[in-house]
């Protein structure tokens, strides 16, 4: 086998160094602030003894160990539905494999892919907030005399960040790796110097310091096991990046870079403070000598930075996949790669997150404040994953339901015990991004409710095909040349568009496809299942076309390569149909509704026009409004 850089191992090097720089940036950064935390807590006074410290070292290790390694790259990694990862394409995956086996399309796991999808979102103003000041604040140990521009330093890393989002990360993401991979290994070589010198602190390599710390410090339990899971906030990234580059480079980026950096790491803090316990104000900096320090402090900066763009970059795609799900109105998305699939700006989700960001960068003022609000939302995150996995493993790995029962109860129990103790951090400005996910959350729900109750509408108050049929074949209608693309959401329904074209216009082209879009719970469709084509009569088609819920919705171009030949389908010749219908709240509507009416109105007059989603020629496209009473 080659081992050229054009060769099969020159290729997964590349994309194990790629996958080095977007996947494992969030974990990556954990030591800037996880270690302290444990101990440098207002909400907790745990003291830095030294079998204390051995003891929290020791949780930090099997939590990486159990949740990370085990749940997430051992088996979580193999639930990709058609490669893609994260928890909405866990949620999709779940109900089309329960389709075909009988079971109804089941509605709890929606509801758990939703609360999961917000939840991230909640967690993606969080991320960079708490990356780029816990770096930034390495100042006060590197450049004392500017110490006091840390807020400024950092809301400014933090516009800069979020302005250059619109130029894509494509140019810049053959940076990331090389920058990650120094960072990881600067983590290991401060750690090995620590812990060579307190050889001691490898006793947290036992399971049993851990477990003994927890009872010894019974009191300080909660508040701890939340400061240990900061250590493995990026995990569910793993899974969310699976479509960036597959399982292998993931894999071989954790176990060989990644996961033996951050224990090294983990380790010398542990080992600086049984020396010193002066360090515990910032352990990772003070790791370093002195000389050192500043460099470190720009190369803390730039991982946070790049692990924020890791997570803004997770969020961008999280939306056009619920966008595609039908769970959020259409954004405006602008693709910034002609090349790379994936690499999408969604200018309102990007400019949300900056001023969510720079809010808590000026009101908290430090990581450590930070802290009190940030995990909770990945807590619950991480959860939902585990009780998705208890359905998705007899589905989609075939797992017998005792196996997935023993092996789910695992995960379920490790991530109960966080998420309680996260839990502690509600009255700490843990309440923030609970609220944001509820926010979220609310909008989808009301989303998915106003557009089933606008089908039920149309399709009570629509015309069967078969009557314009007939009507078309007694020569009342005129035809002129040309074909004709109404866009409908329902099959064997005359589109509202066409009905107002006649009723204006008074004649019909001699080609009509009744075209229907439909987004698969797939991540890809294939080009066998790409389109349905029904001949109706009378000049008439019905098409369905179908993309996957990470595919561009190009319906010029999948037209194009599709439709047979005889059609003669050319976009630059063709004339799309649009319905643009406004909104009417029915008298007898109870209060509930005319509020959930209202937002849902509002979120539909925003939302980015039909012709730019499906990338319909501008010229070539007519709309015709209708006034709809809800």
């Amino acid at each position: 086998m080659s081992t050229s850089g054009n060769g099969p191992k020159g290729k997964m090097a590349a994309a194990t160094l790629a996958a080095l720089g977007i996947v494992f940036g969030d974990i990556g950064t954990s030591p800037l602030y996880a270690f302290r935390e444990c101990f440098h807590s207002e909400h907790h006074d745990a003291l830095p003894s030294p079998e204390n410290l051995i003891g929290a070292a020791s949780l930090i290790l099997w939590s990486l160990i159990l949740v990370v390694s085990v749940k997430y790259l051992f088996i979580i990694l193999r639930l990709d539905n058609r490669g893609e990862g994260g928890i909405l394409s866990l949620s999709a995956l779940i109900r089309r494999l329960s389709k075909p086996k009988g079971g109804k399309d089941p509605r709890l796991i929606l509801l758990l892919g939703l609360a999961g999808a917000a939840l991230i979102y909640a967690d993606g103003m969080l991320t960079p907030a708490i990356s780029v000041l816990s770096a930034v604040e390495g100042l006060s140990f590197s450049a004392p005399k500017v110490a006091h521009y840390t807020i400024p330093i950092a809301v400014a890393l933090l516009v800069g960040l979020f302005a250059i989002q619109k130029h894509g990360t494509g140019k810049v993401g053959n940076l990331f790796g090389p920058v990650v991979l120094l960072w990881f290994t600067t983590l290991a070589v401060l750690g090995l110097s620590s812990v060579v010198q307190s050889p001691q602190v490898l006793l947290a390599l036992s399971p049993w310091e851990g477990i003994g710390f927890l009872i010894r410090e019974w009191n300080h339990a909660l508040p701890m096991l939340g400061a240990v899971f900061l250590a493995v906030t990026g995990g569910e990234a793993l899974y969310a990046d699976l479509g960036h580059f597959g399982k292998r480079p993931i894999r071989i980026g954790w176990f060989s870079v990644a996961f033996p950096a951050l224990m090294i790491n983990y380790l010398g803090q542990a080992a600086l403070l049984t020396r010193d316990q002066s360090a515990i104000a910032h352990p990772f900096f003070l790791m370093a000598p002195e000389f050192l320090r500043l460099p470190l402090t720009i190369l803390a900066s730039a991982a946070a930075v790049i692990a924020s763009q890791a997570l803004i970059s997770g969020a961008f795609s999280l939306t056009t996949q619920a966008i595609q799900l039908g769970c959020l109105p259409r954004f405006s998305v602008r693709y910034t790669s002609q090349h790379e699939k994936g690499q999408v700006y969604v200018p309102a989700v990007n400019w949300l997150l900056a001023v969510a960001c720079v809010l808590l960068v000026v009101t908290l003022k430090t990581s450590s404040a930070l802290a009190s609000a940030y995990g909770i939302a990945i807590a619950v995150t991480m959860f939902i994953t585990s009780v998705m996995f208890v359905y998705a493993a007899p589905l989609a790995l075939g797992w017998s339901k005792t196996k997935t029962l023993l092996i789910g109860s695992l995960f379920l129990i490790i991530e109960f015990g966080f998420l309680i103790a996260n839990a502690t951090k509600i009255l700490h400005f843990g309440w923030l991004p609970l609220v944001v996910a509820g926010v979220v959350m609310s909008q989808m729900l009301i989303w998915l409710w106003g557009r089933e109750r606008l089908l039920k509408k149309m399709t009570k108050e629509s015309l069967p095909v078969d009557i314009l049929l007939k009507e078309i074949s007694r020569g009342a209608i005129h035809r002129v040349s040309g074909i004709a693309v109404y866009l409908t959401g329902r099959n064997n329904q005359v589109p509202g568009a066409l009905l107002h074209n006649l009723k204006h216009n008074k004649v019909l082209h001699e080609t009509v496809l009744l075209l229907h879009v439909e987004t698969t719970d797939e991540s890809r469709v294939d080009p066998g299942e790409r389109l349905d084509l029904i001949e109706l009569g009378e000049g008439m088609m019905d098409v369905t076309l179908r993309f996957g819920f990470a595919e561009t919705p190009d319906v010029p171009q999948m037209l194009g390569t599709y439709l047979p030949e005889k059609i003669r389908f050319k976009p630059g010749k063709t004339t799309f149909f649009l319905g643009r219908e406004t909104y009417r709240m029915s008298k007898d509507a109870n209060m509930f509704d005319r509020i959930r009416l209202s937002l849902f109105g509002a979120m539909a007059r925003n939302a980015s026009p039909a012709t730019a989603y499906f990338q319909l020629p501008p010229g070539r496209v007519v709309e015709l409004g209708a006034q709809i009473t809800l």
